[in-house]
């Protein structure tokens, strides 16, 4: 709310305003007026102390107010600085909506020694003997491939879902690197496809040169270190 708005009985806002300044580390940590409230005496009815609220922008105390009580013996007296206090504002007591640990982690959070649980009901994951395929006879290469000897492996959701940020990502085609290489992925030699259902569509970059060495990259993605960019000379 604007100073310009609220009623100031005592005259007194900018010895208010001076006075928490004053107390504040910093000036610019002393923000707007928020409200003025008036205290009357047992003895008259006249309001002889007043508290001006003014929004405090420390770090660690958001939604906290400067409070300074100012007192005015009579009317026609001066009015004098009785305390300036840090009070905490209606908002700045709430506990903030609870978030599951799990929906709070960012990527790049996990750093060494970080541990992160993957619920036993991830949508992202089935039990591992899930992707063997029906009768057919298997070698121990292929069983590995499809997951026999680990207790989960990814679902068609976990499929979908990291293809989709794959190729919405750096990796994919829909950014200038790829948008002004000279070929694409799939036609350089230092490309590996992946193993699986996502072969047709993701490698592995193993160019040392290129900004995407080691990394998943789509078919169509591309970068100015592909094998056939020759360089032309007289």
């Amino acid at each position: 709310m604007s100073s310009a708005k609220i009623e100031d009985k005592f005259n007194a806002l900018e010895l208010a305003r001076a006075a928490a300044l004053e107390d504040a580390p910093k000036p610019e940590q002393v923000g707007e007026l928020v409200s003025i409230s008036y205290d009357e005496t047992a003895d008259s009815d006249e309001a002889r102390i007043a508290t001006y609220l003014f929004e405090a922008s420390l770090p660690a105390y958001v939604g906290w107010r400067w409070a300074v009580t100012v007192a005015k013996v009579e009317d026609s007296s001066s009015a004098t600085i009785c305390d300036v206090v840090l009070l905490p504002g209606v908002e700045s007591l709430l506990a903030p909506e609870w978030i599951a640990y799990k929906d709070r982690l960012l990527p790049g959070d996990v750093g060494p020694g970080d541990i992160v649980p993957t619920s036993a009901d991830d949508a992202r994951l089935v039990p591992g003997y899930a992707a063997l395929p029906g009768d057919e006879e298997l070698d121990l290469a292929q069983h590995f491939e499809f997951g026999l000897g680990r207790a989960r492996v990814l679902s068609i959701t976990g499929r979908d879902l990291a293809a989709q940020r794959w190729y919405a990502g750096d990796r994919g085609p829909n950014n200038p690197i790829s948008q002004q290489a000279p070929k694409p992925c799939n036609s350089c030699g230092f490309f590996i496809p992946i193993a699986g259902s996502l072969r047709s569509a993701f490698g592995v970059c193993a160019n040392i040169l290129s900004p995407d060495d080691a990394r998943v990259v789509s078919v169509d993605h591309g970068c100015g270190a592909h094998s056939e960019a020759l360089v032309v000379t007289d």
